[in-house]
């Protein structure tokens, strides 16, 4: 099992969410987490927090972009993942082009308690961001299942 699928709790993915922005996103996934124990209450401000200063938008090949924001591992108690797909696009940031805004329909949420996991959380997250098919699997999600199935790759 990857990464992504043993980490991703079931009660964390929202799947064709409607929302205003990006920071809607980050608090809606990070009450998830935090419902669920994996994430102190200061988890979704230093997300937030972060992202206004290392943004997480992903431009990715298709129309389908990304977002992996995440933050210090002190705000967590135990490693967890939350997702969400965007009924309809929100900006985020470019992760390498920060003054660039990203259209995005997918988000990880990432509670990682170890610095080196969130650097492999990352690295495994952007490789799946890769595989168009996923990413469009991903999208049409209408369960955890589908979800879960996509991400078997």
């Amino acid at each position: 099992m990857n990464m992504i699928a043993k980490f991703l709790d079931p009660s964390a993915v929202c799947l064709n969410l409607e929302v205003e922005d990006g920071q809607e996103v980050i608090h809606c996934l990070a009450d998830k987490l935090h419902t669920a124990g994996y994430v102190k209450d200061s988890f979704a401000q230093a997300a937030l927090d972060r992202e206004a200063v290392l943004p997480t938008g992903l431009p990715l090949l298709g129309n389908i972009n990304a977002a992996i924001p995440h933050t210090d591992i002190e705000h967590v108690f135990k490693p967890g993942l939350a997702m969400a797909t965007l009924a309809s696009p929100v900006t985020f940031q470019n992760m390498v082009m920060p003054e660039e805004a990203v259209p995005v329909r997918l988000v990880f949420l990432l509670a990682l308690d170890q610095p080196k996991a969130q650097i492999e959380m990352l690295q495994e997250i952007a490789a799946v961001l890769q595989n168009e098919s996923v990413v469009k699997n991903l999208i049409s999600a209408t369960c955890v299942q589908d979800v879960m199935q996509a991400l078997a790759v």
